[in-house]
């Protein structure tokens, strides 16, 4: 079986959704409750952020998914599908691959989005943070996949160095679709190929799978 796995936000669908921003608003409430994290040069990003709430104050979980959620439903108001999104999950499709997508997002989030873009019948398995234990770059999203695929040759496609790190992970080559190439470069992620239009994806697949199950 062949497999192509889809990160959501600013790889299939545009929005105004800011991490930066929820990391914030996570991190006021955070210490509001328990205090300052400790100064550091780089930003705490959202799933630290939920790892340190889950060792240090489990109660205040909810309240900080809470807030995440806001985020994500208000972003959805000026979602749009990215340019040749379609165009890549169905051409992957009609190519032979099995489809699933791989989402920090909430599965609410998530299933509203596609079922408007007409998307969501598009995809084998929805793999969001619903499902996984640690959110992306951790790679354990890939267990609820390997449970549902098997063995397989399969491919991630994403935006940003934490879908990067995710399929590296797994030892899962990565796309990356217009990144930040210093993000890229200071995390150490090396993509197998850099798309800037996603409707080329589905000839890449199979010039790379070379036809191979």
């Amino acid at each position: 079986m062949r497999l192509c796995v889809f990160d959501l936000d600013h790889t299939l669908v545009q929005s105004s959704l800011d991490l930066a921003a929820m990391a914030v608003d996570m991190r006021a409430r955070f210490e509001t409750d328990c205090g300052p994290l400790p100064a550091r040069a780089d930003r705490y990003r959202v799933g630290e952020l939920i790892a340190i709430c889950g060792r240090e104050a489990p109660a205040l979980l909810d309240t900080l998914w809470a807030i995440a959620l806001d985020h994500e439903e208000r972003a959805l108001g000026d979602a749009s599908l990215e340019p040749g999104a379609r165009a890549a999950v169905s051409g992957a499709r009609a190519a032979g691959f099995a489809t699933a997508l791989w989402t920090n997002n909430a599965r609410s989030v998530t299933t509203e989005v596609l079922s408007r873009f007409g998307l969501l019948d598009q995809f084998d398995l929805l793999v969001t943070r619903n499902d996984m234990a640690a959110l992306k770059p951790d790679p354990d999203g890939w267990r609820v996949i390997a449970e549902r695929f098997g063995a397989c040759s399969a491919v991630v496609v994403g935006d940003s160095w934490v879908d990067g790190l995710a399929a590296a992970a797994v030892g899962i080559p990565f796309v990356a679709y217009r990144p930040k190439v210093e993000e890229l470069a200071r995390w150490q992620v090396k993509p197998e190929t850099t798309l800037h239009d996603l409707a080329a994806l589905p000839a890449w697949l199979i010039t790379y799978f070379d036809g191979s199950a």
